[in-house]
């Protein structure tokens, strides 16, 4: 059984930063293409990056040139590293995964889903 356990929500002014945290266990982390969705209030979850096994990235159009998907394999992380925030970036964050051996990151289809972690940007 994958799970997936994120940190590093919190409250930023607009033009700050944060780093979201999502830690796997369960599995052998090297085989999952691994993203981030979030969730504004009344509005449906939405892709914001992914991320191929082989390192490959896709982002939203909203956040390109701010936020930064990684991993680190070793210890079975991946990161969303978001800066210049601004107040349309507010929601509930979500980690996901899904075991891929493609080269091309996946936009559907993830099977693993963290609990989510609340960003909230405001003055």
């Amino acid at each position: 059984q994958v799970q997936l356990v994120e940190s590093g929500g919190g409250l930023v002014q607009p033009g700050g930063s944060l780093r979201l945290s999502c830690a796997a266990s369960g599995t052998i982390f090297n085989t999952y293409a691994t993203g981030w969705y979030r969730q504004a209030p009344g509005k449906q979850r939405e892709l914001v990056a992914t991320m191929a096994r082989g390192g490959s990235t896709i982002y939203a159009d909203s956040v390109k040139g701010r936020f930064t998907i990684s991993r680190d394999n070793a210890k079975n992380t991946v990161y969303l590293q978001m800066n210049s925030l601004k107040l349309e970036d507010t929601a509930v964050y979500y980690c996901a995964a899904v075991q891929s051996f493609g080269v091309v990151p996946p936009t559907r289809g993830y099977r693993y889903w963290g609990q989510g972690t609340q960003v909230t940007v405001s003055s």
